[in-house]
């Protein structure tokens, strides 16, 4: 490993999250440039900031991001760093925002993952992909929000805005419709719908504070739910990652309401909807990438939630295991029966 670039960060990795954003890159249902290490939800501490980096110091403890930002790009200046335009284009090309790559393997240059690189004992990240954090919380607890808390959380306080006394579905009960739940919870979401095809997450999500589970193949779904909720809910959100659930998320939407995505599906999958329920049922159909966060700001608020009480985080944690254990743990999460899985490193 190369040392920190101008505008980049040596930081020491001290726990992360296996997510299904890096089981799909495994299987090849999101292809990536390879080889590649992978890892995106990580926390750990800085060890050598590189030049041009004054506002963090050797043992600050931070948060790795997934999205670097410019600060320049037109979506930027638009307060949405998710979108930003050049850490779009750095994450699919596989290198640092500045266009670095700071791995190697037999002198070949080896790719990062969505800026992080977070599978390792060690990573450089550019600083945008870096959220400094106070030292009062567990280096494991603090991955959790780089990605499926800020990512789940966020898709219902953020890109969907839900109020009080809302109805609310989420098809998909992974580490990112888990934490929907927990944000519909924190919204005060008056009934919370989970649909799956694990029985033990739907039983999961009830412990965590769903109202109401679903199979989602279970033989007329759809109008199992829309029966049961007088028609459709006022939100929905599809967190699969697969066009099916994604249908079934619009199909249980009220007319009037929202249905949102937050899953990652294969780029060649296509979705459609008839038309007209757009216009005629004054439909809305969302996208929400990073929860449509602010990091730097949405990130310490969610810690102070969980500090609070408010967002049980850690309820989210079904298994932890060690660096060396990674390819059980990813055995595990394509098995079906894990909530999230932390591994200390």
């Amino acid at each position: 490993m190369d040392g920190p670039g101008p505008g980049e960060v040596l930081v020491r990795i001290r726990a992360a999250s296996l997510c299904h954003s890096d089981l799909s890159v495994i299987d090849g249902s999101r292809p990536r440039v390879m080889p590649m290490v992978l890892g995106h939800e990580a926390a750990g501490e800085v060890v050598q900031p590189g030049d041009g980096v004054n506002d963090l110091t050797a043992g600050d403890r931070v948060i790795c991001i997934f999205v670097p930002n410019c600060g320049h790009c037109a979506r930027c200046h638009e307060g949405r760093p998710a979108l930003c335009e050049p850490g779009a284009q750095a994450n699919l090309a596989g290198t640092l925002l500045g266009g670095g790559r700071r791995l190697r393997l037999a002198g070949a240059s080896v790719n990062h993952h969505l800026g992080v690189s977070g599978f390792a004992e060690y990573a450089v990240v550019s600083r945008t992909s870096l959220v400094k954090v106070k030292a009062d919380i567990k280096f494991e607890t603090a991955a959790l929000f780089g990605c499926a808390i800020m990512t789940g959380v966020g898709a219902v306080l953020n890109t969907a805005n839900v109020p009080v006394g809302s109805t609310v579905a989420i098809v998909g009960a992974g580490g990112v419709g888990l934490s929907c739940v927990l944000g519909a919870l924190l919204a005060g979401a008056r009934r919370i719908i989970v649909v799956d095809l694990n029985k033990k997450k739907l039983t999961f999500a009830q412990e965590l504070g769903a109202t109401d589970v679903f199979d989602a193949a279970a033989d007329g779904v759809a109008a199992q739910i829309k029966e049961a909720t007088g028609g459709g809910v006022d939100f929905a959100f599809e967190t699969a990652g697969a066009a099916p659930a994604l249908a079934l998320a619009y199909e249980i939407t009220r007319r009037g309401g929202t249905t949102v995505t937050a899953g990652l599906p294969n780029p060649n999958h296509q979705f459609s909807i008839p038309q007209i329920s757009l216009t005629a049922e004054e439909r809305t159909l969302k996208g929400s990438y990073m929860g449509s966060c602010v990091p730097r700001r949405d990130i310490p608020n969610y810690i102070e939630m969980f500090q609070r009480g408010r967002l049980p985080v850690e309820r989210l944690v079904t298994h932890r295991i060690k660096l060396d254990e990674i390819n059980e743990g990813f055995d595990l999460l394509a098995s079906g029966d894990a909530g999230r899985i932390l591994m200390a490193i």
